[in-house]
């Protein structure tokens, strides 16, 4: 039988007896040799044999005992001895009895150690004393084994068969058998302990390692149900459950998720991998899910992220560089037809005053209208190719959306009928007012340009979550799939002879602007366009302003005043301190160097919104936890990051 020992004395012992004492080394190796010598100390105040050996098969710990028992040299006995070494010694000896082939007695030795297991056994060495053998595995690697005398029990148990004629053999055959059973059970479960304990330790790992993870990792059933989960499910599907375990995917989820999910569940319950994105209907967040069968066949695995910010940004380099393309093919041929129609425009003018025959007249009128329609044309390519900015302010969002329909329906075909659906909270919204009725009264001509006939259009606007919805819809014959593909492509019409293509383009350049997306879909009457805005509430508040520069601070708060804001003014850090606890106080808007200091360092319970030159990825900037406006700050930026001012972490 195999036996798993080997220990040391350390280097005391293994050198002449001497002690290495503290004062001998450095000062910073002192803690960890007295820490070995505490060790070994009490290592040697154990009664049993004891050694340690790691994962590659060399002795990491050993008591004097231990080489008491074995009578074991002391180069046998050092940290790094190899157990083949120690083996063959041991073999050599008789201490396994004789062996015909002793090289091979010690690797197959050295092989069962190789591929250590936890085991008890007892036995009788070459000098009739007899020992119990202990060996457990370790969870970095490597075993220990403890080695007990038990020679005493055995002649006690030999004495007791001998001097009790009147027991019966089969009473001593078992207590002898119940006796090593015992012994064994107390080695197999200190195994187990062991084996337990670190699996508890790998689990609470790995729980924090997912927990970590920006995204939601969980385990499904065939019952569609959670059997784990790692708490990161709200973060990645608001307004979920946080606590996913036990319930299933539609408790968690709900059943309009759960309807759109269950399709790619099944196929993946059949053993089918699957990667899609779906879109979060509560959120309008998007959503890459993989799901992966799991080996036993219990159910599947999923990997949930918010890839928003991805499919955005893909859907923005996009259309950027369709735009791109448009006005690189626009913009040599601009100028030279703009002084083209201007020619143009004056011949006919100089032509349409002389008298002229009737049908010459119409034919000047025509072209004249030809040529200003031209004009139009190149005002709308500029607009596409040039860069736009964002101007948000406060707007009655339900007055807007009355004052359009008032301007559209003189415009809409006989029979077209323009209705109102409205449903927003009381107060104003911080918008571009401008460029929203733009985007809505090109949607609501395209409406009536698509209706053949008396018809409808609806204008809808709803709050849903953190998002103004605004929707237009139709009774027409709704989207061609291509259309529903390429609608938002520079120049891409189904006018044909009639459109420019640059309408759904624009619309779709300034709900992107403003951080919304814009949706085409068809309905069950027709076609319907959804702009999806953020929500803005306007909240008039005091504002605490603080500027060190005094030209700076007054051209801020003309746009704090213009925006409906009451403002404070304080020059410098220290002054600013002292104000941040005024009553009434909402916000603080501050520059991040101050002349006395940093405004990232103002501690306080308010909202803060900070302003800088620096660079994006200068340091200071960076350790920023709260939006940063870049100067030059212009109204809208400025009315969106008081909108969206949280407090510091």
């Amino acid at each position: 039988m195999l036996r798993r020992h080997r220990g040391h004395r350390g280097d005391a012992a293994g050198k002449g007896g001497r002690v290495e004492q503290p004062h001998d080394h450095p000062r910073d190796v002192i803690p960890d040799r007295l820490r070995a010598d505490l060790i070994r100390s009490g290592l040697n105040l154990i009664g049993q044999a004891l050694s340690i050996f790691d994962a590659d098969l060399r002795l990491a710990v050993a008591n004097d005992q231990y080489q008491a028992m074995f009578d074991l040299p002391h180069r046998l006995t050092r940290p790094g001895t190899s157990f083949e070494d120690t083996i063959r010694f041991l073999v050599a000896r008789g201490e396994y009895g004789p062996q015909d082939d002793p090289d091979a007695a010690v690797a197959f030795r050295v092989e069962q150690a190789r591929t250590f297991q936890p085991h008890y056994f007892e036995r009788m060495r070459v000098n009739g004393r007899w020992i119990a053998v202990e060996g457990a595995p370790l969870s970095q690697g490597g075993w220990i084994t403890v080695y007990t005398d038990i020679t005493d029990i055995k002649r006690q148990e030999s004495l007791l068969r001998a001097r009790s004629a009147e027991l019966s053999e089969q009473v001593l055959d078992h207590a002898e058998r119940l006796s090593a059973a015992n012994r064994e059970l107390a080695a197999t479960n200190a195994a187990l302990q062991e084996a337990q304990r670190v699996l508890t330790r790998t689990e609470a790992r790995t729980r924090q390692v997912t927990e970590m993870v920006p995204a939601h990792i969980a385990h499904v059933d065939a019952e569609y149900r959670y059997t784990f989960s790692n708490r990161r499910l709200p973060a990645v599907f608001p307004g979920a459950r946080a606590e996913a375990v036990g319930l299933t995917v539609e408790q968690a989820l709900g059943p309009t998720m759960f309807l759109a999910l269950k399709p790619w569940l099944d196929r993946a319950l059949a053993d089918e991998p699957q990667v899609f994105e779906i879109t979060h209907p509560a959120s309008g967040r998007r959503i890459r899910i993989a799901l992966t069968p799991d080996r036993a066949g219990h159910g599947v695995y999923v990997l949930s992220t918010d890839v928003s910010a991805e499919v955005q940004a893909r859907e923005a380099l996009t259309h950027a560089s369709k735009r791109s393309l448009a006005a690189q093919l626009t913009s040599g041929m601009a100028h030279d037809f703009g002084n083209l129609l201007t020619i143009i425009l004056g011949l006919q003018g100089r032509l349409a005053a002389m008298e002229l025959p009737a049908g010459a007249a119409q034919d000047v009128q025509a072209t004249l209208a030809a040529a200003r329609r031209g004009a139009t044309l190149l005002d709308r390519l500029a607009r596409i190719s040039g860069k736009r900015d964002l101007s948000l302010h406060p707007v009655d969002l339900p007055a807007l959306l009355r004052d359009l329909a008032a301007l559209a329906r003189p415009s809409l075909a006989e029979g077209v009928d323009l209705s109102l659906q409205i449903d927003l909270p009381d107060g104003q919204l911080l918008l571009d007012p401008g460029a929203l009725q733009d985007s809505l009264l090109n949607l609501i001509l395209n409406a009536n340009a698509a209706i053949a006939g008396p018809g409808r259009i609806a204008l809808s606007a709803r709050t849903s979550g953190e998002w103004v919805r605004i929707s237009v819809s139709d009774t027409g014959p709704g989207f061609s799939d291509e259309a529903l593909t390429r609608a938002t492509e520079p120049f891409f019409t189904t006018k044909t002879g009639q459109g420019s293509g640059l309408g759904l383009s624009m619309v779709y350049d300034q709900t992107k602007l403003a951080g919304g997306t814009m949706r085409l879909d068809n309905t069950a009457p027709g076609a319907r366009v959804t702009l999806r805005l953020p929500l803005r509430p306007v909240a008039r508040q005091m504002v605490l302003l603080v500027e060190d520069d005094d030209s700076i601070r007054a051209d801020i708060r003309d746009m704090l005043t213009g925006l409906g804001h009451a403002v404070l003014e304080a020059a410098s850090l220290t002054e600013a301190r002292g104000m941040t606890d005024l009553p009434g106080l909402g916000v603080i808007l501050s520059d991040i160097q101050l002349g006395d200091g940093l405004g990232l360092d103002l501690a306080t319970s308010l909202p803060l919104v900070l302003m800088t030159s620096l660079p994006p990825g200068d340091p200071v900037r960076a350790r920023a936890t709260v939006p940063v406006l870049t100067k030059p700050v212009t109204p809208a930026r400025l009315a969106a990051a008081l909108a969206d001012a949280k407090v510091p972490t």
